[in-house]
């Protein structure tokens, strides 16, 4: 369960600008959310807050009766490792490691044994249609590809809660559908949580819910009594 009560997030400057205005929702594991809203008015923001890349002003991000905003950095980056995948816009696939070197490095920083590790990835490529590609370098693969092997890699440690920037800003139009219906597929089979950060209207119908970020607030979100 993620639950987001009375968030707000300001940058300094001669006239501080308020992004995240007293902000609540809750989301169950399986729920699969879009959250759009005009340049600037802090969705990105949104994500590193609930990632605990960053630190709200005030208000609270419970994750599983964790209380995010009261960690420490050292337990921070611990639950990143074993709680939440991340895919970006821009892929972040290392070119120096293979496909399999890639999607396995969570295991790797969780301590997973390698031939435990080796096997987890294997079917993980096949879920994601990379089958065979595992000891292929990035440079080898399209773009597309290299977006399966991130959502590949964000999965593979079954994670609590998946954040999602932008997927398909990279893509061309066929690619972009087949990474959401990936992304749509993996998430139901994993019953992970999804936020999806998104300019795209397509993009936002592949989810259950749409919540629209403005300066003003967060519309379309549901908060518990």
């Amino acid at each position: 369960m993620l639950s987001i009560r009375a968030l707000t997030k300001s940058f300094p400057g001669p006239q501080p600008r308020v992004v995240l205005r007293s902000i609540d929702f809750d989301l169950a594991p399986g729920d699969y959310v879009a959250v759009m809203g005009e340049s600037g008015v802090g969705k990105s923001t949104l994500l590193n807050l609930i990632a605990g890349l960053d630190r709200p002003d005030s208000g609270s991000i419970t994750l599983d009766g964790v209380e995010l905003t009261t960690q420490d950095d050292d337990a921070l980056t611990r639950l990143r490792r074993s709680s939440m995948g991340f895919v970006f816009q821009a892929f972040h696939v290392l070119p120096y490691l293979t496909v399999t070197e890639n999607v396995a490095l969570p295991l790797a920083l969780l301590g997973v044994d390698r031939g435990e590790a080796h096997a987890r990835v294997a079917t993980m490529l096949a879920a994601v249609g990379l089958g065979g590609r595992g000891a292929d370098p990035p440079r080898q693969l399209s773009g597309g590809e290299l977006q399966r092997v991130a959502i590949a890699r964000a999965l593979i440690h079954a994670p609590r809660i998946v954040l999602i920037d932008e997927p398909t800003g990279n893509l061309d139009p066929e690619s972009a559908q087949q990474v959401l219906r990936l992304l749509r597929e993996r998430l139901d089979e994993a019953t992970a949580i999804g936020v999806l950060v998104t300019h795209s209207h397509a993009a936002a119908q592949t989810t259950d819910r749409v919540l629209t970020l403005t300066l003003d607030g967060l519309r379309g979100a549901e908060t518990a009594p």
